[in-house]
């Protein structure tokens, strides 16, 4: 069952996000994931990860991170430019916030445990969710610009995992490992996975670059590192 829910956010504005809840009802509390967008908003894409996550048990909150500037985005994939005012209009202190009215949602749904996943910017953002609220894991793709977080490093709390597509012709080799220096050097615990056919956003399948393969190996990783964070 999904629905498109309204967040009070600490900075005084309102955030829409699309839920989905698990079919059937669990034996105890469900787990809550927040899932956070693309640089081309809450699309099908993103509401379509929700809702798989939502079949496999979690009650899923993919909140929109443009409210403030174009409530309702949806890009275009061949048009990268439509979406770079609203993302270069977010800041850390901004996101921060949302990261939080999202996770006390879940909280407040019953959910105990909290894992996040993200795409490109949204992948951007798991990381820095899991410095800023309570998880229990939080799962990278193809994150943008990942270094620029490495201030926030030593307050990670949960493990990570990150995957990367070998083709990525936005995210170099280099600024993937110095990401990842800087996590061991802080003794963090983080999975990374490399995907050698596959390009910037291969799991989206609106996308040019999709992978079929890749995704379908990635969404298997993806589902058991959420869920056993640590086994992987």
């Amino acid at each position: 069952m999904s629905a498109n829910i309204a967040l009070d956010v600490a900075d005084g504005t309102q955030m829409a996000a699309y839920t989905a809840r698990p079919k059937k009802a669990a034996a105890g509390p469900a787990p809550g994931v927040m899932v956070f967008q693309e640089a081309f908003g809450v699309n099908a894409h993103i509401r379509g990860v929700a809702d798989r996550l939502a079949g496999l048990g979690y009650l899923a909150a993919a909140p929109e991170l443009y409210h403030r500037t174009a409530p309702g985005f949806e890009g275009d994939y061949t048009n990268f430019t439509s979406a770079m005012p609203h993302m270069k209009a977010m800041t850390p202190e901004r996101l921060d916030d949302d990261i939080r009215a999202t996770h006390a949602w879940l909280v407040a749904q019953g959910c105990a445990r909290v894992v996040a996943v993200g795409f490109c910017m949204g992948g951007r953002t798991a990381v820095q969710a899991a410095a800023t609220v309570p998880l229990a894991a939080a799962a990278s793709f193809y994150g943008g610009n990942l270094p620029s977080l490495e201030s926030r490093v030593p307050q990670l709390a949960s493990p990570l995992l990150l995957v990367w597509g070998d083709q990525d012709t936005h995210i170099p080799p280099a600024v993937r490992a110095q990401f990842a220096e800087a996590l061991r050097a802080h003794k963090k615990p983080f999975v990374e996975c490399t995907f050698s056919a596959a390009g910037h956003g291969f799991f989206c399948d609106q996308r040019a670059s999709y992978h079929a393969p890749s995704a379908r190996l990635a969404w298997n990783l993806l589902t058991d590192f959420l869920a056993h964070p640590m086994s992987v």
